[in-house]
């Protein structure tokens, strides 16, 4: 398994990943009501302390009302008689959240565990999870979020009589998995949506009588003004629609400034809002919410910064916006403070959290309104974006300290996407795109990066041509890490031929576009093209740069790389060598660069058959991994990975075998159980099972984990195809060579499908698969089979080359029963 070389970064705003080869397979690249129970608690070191072991929303203000829709749902929860479900539905901002808060609190006696989780998105739905997990199993605090979230699924089945609240879910299938695992307690789901429950008990809530609605008015009113008059309240709940974050943001406002019901009209009849586009349930309560908004804003006209703060609060995520967004200066704190009065924003100690519905509005322009001019919008927007530029910029994608921060921006960082226009895109916006992509690819999350990267580089944003090239870069990668090569090497084609006609010849971006486009040959198996443009690279390095410069140390390396995987695994250690030298000599021992060449001349030398000194090489890195980049970090995990395989080559199959089971859970631990490395750890320990001679725990590994990577990224994926691959030989060793010989011909048909006949991985698939044939008695058909992909494999790649040589090796085992 190889390693992971950075090839410069990125100019100005946007950085570039990271490249080269990638170990074993692995390239490493660079609410409608905001309901938690007080401000989430943080720890010294930043993370979030354990939450408490139930959890509702606390009171929000007074509750009336709302008797007959309490006893509905409480009737259709006793009708189950194992896992009870409801759903609440209405508009946004009719009192679902509000109402299913105040049915948890009155059964709070009936559940030894009572919890919320906002469930807008199927990521809320998870991270909701991973805190539930956390309460009821605190040991679980410092898992990934898909194992926390998985622990919060199994405890919530293994114990009755819970009440867990689903708010503001968006989609009855999001709750899918949840629900078809649990079957002991209570779900109260408040969404929008009033279809699609397929049998689900359901309760609609409309808004408040017109007596409820005006008991709201008077209450909120009277908290702070117990005199009010409030003449005209009828008049006023019903031009505010009944709805009740417009009624209570009324009342606050009558309190602030001790004026009538009639007085709030008059204010209403002389700035209507302008009316937006009804479309579903929404579109009366924002023209409500409007109204309501332009009057507050004109009563906050001493506090200047309100309306900007409001503004870029808009472009957030409804909840947990850390107050440090916004600055920390003495207009920000006012600003908050007046805003939260008039109830426009719910204030905690550390975060903010806005109306969903108050943040439409804000977003939306209306030349009418001075609050909401479209600059002063446009405005926020930029300034939102700046910040979280801002806090990205400072992070590494691959560093496991820096993935509790990418997590916290993210839901933000999402909002802020999905509501601007990407024709309004700007450089920083760009950045910011390109961030999150390079973190998502590490995290295994193909799509989305491919994504982010494609609206970085077509949206109208100017950016540097250094900029454009790297992003050209970075969405290539992620197009080769997701399995695409013919797209990948376009890509990288395209990016160095741009950086060849904007950059010219010796930018370090074109030095680097070059070797990414030999990588990208190198994964293809298109080994001709990647050795003789790796020579390119490192020629062309010397020449613009010099022997002293990291691209050139780099380029040395990549060459090692290429080498080895041409088969000249001779070649590969004498150049391997000369890197590590260079790279101490340039770089220094503990840079990442030298860790990075000592791993893959460890490789070659495994390759070389020169054990001994690999693993003696293996274990010094480990070591000096640990000490320099720590316990969790990627590359020392893969290390870890590299060695337990090479203890397997030597013959240490037990201890390689216990080092590979303490590997995966550790990969697993820290990166997730679909993250690359952890499918590639968890095919290597399916190897080391099936040498141990544990052939029927090697073939359920193996099957798990072609399901996994399946699953996680599709069936022509190269770790699929590795994880399928592994499966055939372990049913194999397992004696089940009929099934060994079904996985083998499915998958030589995707790989002569996906990358043709001469491809490297589909010869050693016809390889395997001839063996495979011979161990199940097909003796005729596997001599066939093994002289034609010999044939194959001799003109293809050379008489040679290692999978030629294994080749053969196999048809004289088959033959002989001899090595």
């Amino acid at each position: 398994m190889d390693g992971v070389v950075s090839v410069g970064g990125g100019a100005g705003g946007v950085r570039q990943s990271g490249v080269a080869s990638g170990r074993a397979g692995v390239w490493q690249a660079g609410r409608d009501l905001v309901h938690v129970d007080g401000d989430l608690v943080v720890g010294r070191d930043g993370s979030p302390a354990s939450p408490p072991a139930s959890r509702i929303p606390a009171p929000t203000g007074t509750f009336v009302g709302r008797e007959d829709e309490l006893a509905e749902l409480g009737s259709a929860v006793t009708r189950s008689d194992r896992t009870a479900v409801v759903v609440v539905h209405g508009l946004g901002g009719v009192g679902k959240s509000t109402l299913a808060a105040r049915f948890a609190d009155l059964r709070r006696d009936r559940h030894p565990l009572v919890w919320w989780i906002t469930a807008d998105s199927r990521t809320a739905l998870d991270h909701g999870l991973a805190e539930l997990a956390v309460g009821v199993e605190p040991d679980t605090a410092g898992a990934p979020l898909e194992q926390r979230a998985e622990a919060a699924v199994r405890w919530l089945a293994a114990h009755p009589d819970w009440l867990l609240v689903l708010d503001n879910l968006a989609s009855p299938a999001d709750a899918d998995p949840l629900l078809s695992r649990v079957r002991t307690g209570t779900v109260v789901i408040t969404s929008r949506r009033g279809g699609g429950w397929r049998g689900v008990p359901t309760v609609a809530l409309d808004v408040p009588r017109p007596a409820e609605a005006e008991e709201l008015l008077a209450a909120t009113a009277r908290e702070d003004w117990p005199d009010a008059d409030l003449d005209g309240t009828d008049r006023l709940c019903a031009e505010l629609g009944r709805l009740p974050p417009a009624v209570r943001q009324a009342g606050a406002y009558l309190a602030q400034n001790r004026i009538t019901p009639t007085a709030y009209l008059e204010l209403l009849g002389r700035y209507p809002a302008r009316m937006f586009a009804a479309t579903g349930e929404g579109g009366d309560a924002r023209r409500t919410m409007a109204r309501i908004w332009r009057v507050t804003l004109d009563r906050l006209a001493d506090t200047p910064a309100a309306g900007r703060v409001l503004r870029e609060l808009a472009w957030y995520a409804p909840e947990g916006i850390h107050r440090a967004f916004l600055g920390d200066d003495l207009d920000v704190a006012d600003a908050l403070g007046r805003l939260a009065a008039y109830s426009m924003i719910r204030l905690g100690p550390r975060t903010v959290a806005v109306h969903r519905l108050v943040q439409a509005v804000t977003r939306t322009p209306d030349p009418a309104d001075p609050h909401r001019r479209a600059e002063d919008i446009a405005a926020a927007r930029q300034a939102v974006t700046t910040t979280l530029d801002r806090v990205l910029s400072g992070l590494d994608h691959e560093s496991p300290r820096d993935r509790r921060v990418y997590d916290a921006v993210r839901p933000h960082a999402r909002a802020l996407l999905e509501r601007g226009d990407p024709s309004d895109d700007t450089e920083r916006t760009a950045a910011v795109l390109n961030s999150l992509g390079l973190f998502l690819q590490d995290q295994g999350d193909l799509a989305t990066a491919t994504a982010y990267f494609t609206r970085a580089l077509g949206g109208t944003a100017v950016m540097s041509d250094a900029d454009a090239v790297t992003l050209r870069n970075n969405l290539a990668r992620a197009r080769l890490a997701a399995g695409d090569h013919e797209a990948a090497i376009a890509g990288h084609e395209t990016a160095l031929a741009d950086a060849l006609a904007v950059l010219g010849p010796d930018h370090p971006h074109t030095l680097v576009a070059r070797t990414n486009l030999a990588n990208t040959y190198l994964h293809a198996r298109d080994l001709k093209r990647a050795l003789a443009l790796y020579r390119t690279a490192l020629a062309e390095c010397r020449r613009a740069l010099g022997d002293d410069h990291r691209s050139t140390v780099e380029a040395r390396v990549n060459l090692a790389l290429g080498l080895r995987h041409s088969g000249d695994v001779a070649g590969a250690v004498r150049t391997g060598r000369k890197a590590v030298a260079e790279s101490v000599r340039v770089l220094g021992e503990d840079h990442t660069c030298t860790l990075t060449a000592r791993n893959n001349l460890a490789t070659a030398l495994l390759g070389a058959g020169r054990v001994r000194q690999a693993v003696r090489l293996f274990e010094a890195l480990a070591r000096d991994e640990e000490r320099v980049l720590g316990d969790d970090h990627p590359d020392t995990l893969t290390s870890r990975v590299n060695l337990a395989g090479a203890y397997r080559e030597a013959g240490l199959v037990a201890l390689a075998a216990v080092r590979h089971r303490d590997v995966v859970a550790h990969v697993e631990r820290v990166l997730g159980p679909h993250h690359p490395l952890a499918i590639t750890a968890r095919n290597d320990l399916a190897t080391t099972l099936l040498a141990a001679g544990e052939a029927a725990r090697a073939a359920a590994l193996g099957a798990e984990t072609a399901a996994r990577a399946r699953h996680r990224f599709g069936d022509d994926h190269p770790l699929t195809l590795v994880a399928r691959n592994n499966h055939a030989l372990a049913l194999g060793g397992a004696g089940d060579h009929t099934g060994a010989v079904a996985v083998l011909t499915a998958g030589r048909t995707a790989l002569e499908r996906d990358f043709g006949p001469d491809h490297p991985e589909t010869l050693t698939c016809r390889s395997n698969l001839a063996s495979a044939l011979w161990d199940a008695g097909r003796h005729e058909r596997a001599v066939a089979e093994f002289d034609a992909v010999i044939a194959d494999c001799e003109r293809a790649l050379g008489a040679d080359h290692p999978t030629t040589v294994t080749a053969r090796r196999n048809l004289r085992h088959a033959l002989t029963g001899g090595p």
